[in-house]
């Protein structure tokens, strides 16, 4: 059941995420991660800190976000795949950059821990199986699936890679 979810599976916040993943979710998180990397290996850490505006986040920051972001959806994909039916609270993605301080972290390292946490969302979605894909929990107050979630993953790193692009300038 890794096809795509139906738009009452998830909040219209992650319909443009969504929208980018028209693909098998699990196949476009093992395949995304090495586009992501190719993109930013190549950069030093000063590059690493720039800043397309300056009330905007470095790429540093960035790095960390996507990994933080997708901890926050493969938990809530474990919670309800495994029928826990709790209602997830919604997190301030804007507070946790701050209090992570990565531009003071190497690129390297944190290009590591975004590849270690792929490694681990990988190992958690391929585990599912057709019954737990469909489940449905709530979080931030909205309904939600599992494969909602794994779409919003490659999704959310697409909308990233791509504003690295457009707005950062990496090629």
């Amino acid at each position: 059941m890794r096809s795509h979810p139906q738009s009452d599976e998830y909040g219209a916040y992650y319909a443009g995420y969504i929208k980018l993943v028209p693909d098998d979710p699990v196949d476009a998180m093992a395949k995304e991660i090495d586009v992501t990397m190719a993109l930013l290996e190549p950069l030093s850490d000063a590059k690493a800190l720039h800043r397309y505006a300056p009330d905007k986040w470095s790429v540093k920051e960035v790095v960390a976000h996507m990994a933080d972001v997708e901890r926050v959806m493969s938990y809530r994909a474990l919670r309800i795949a495994r029928g826990d039916t709790t209602p997830l609270p919604s997190f301030d993605e804007n507070a946790y950059v701050p209090a992570g301080k990565f531009d003071r972290r190497k690129l390297a390292d944190l290009l590591a821990e975004l590849r270690a946490v792929r490694a681990a969302s990988l190992a958690l979605f391929r585990s599912f199986d057709g019954d737990a894909w469909v489940r449905r929990g709530t979080a931030s107050d909205k309904p939600i699936t599992v494969r909602a979630l794994a779409c919003i993953i490659p999704g959310h790193e697409r909308h990233h890679v791509e504003l690295f692009r457009t707005r950062y300038g990496l090629t």
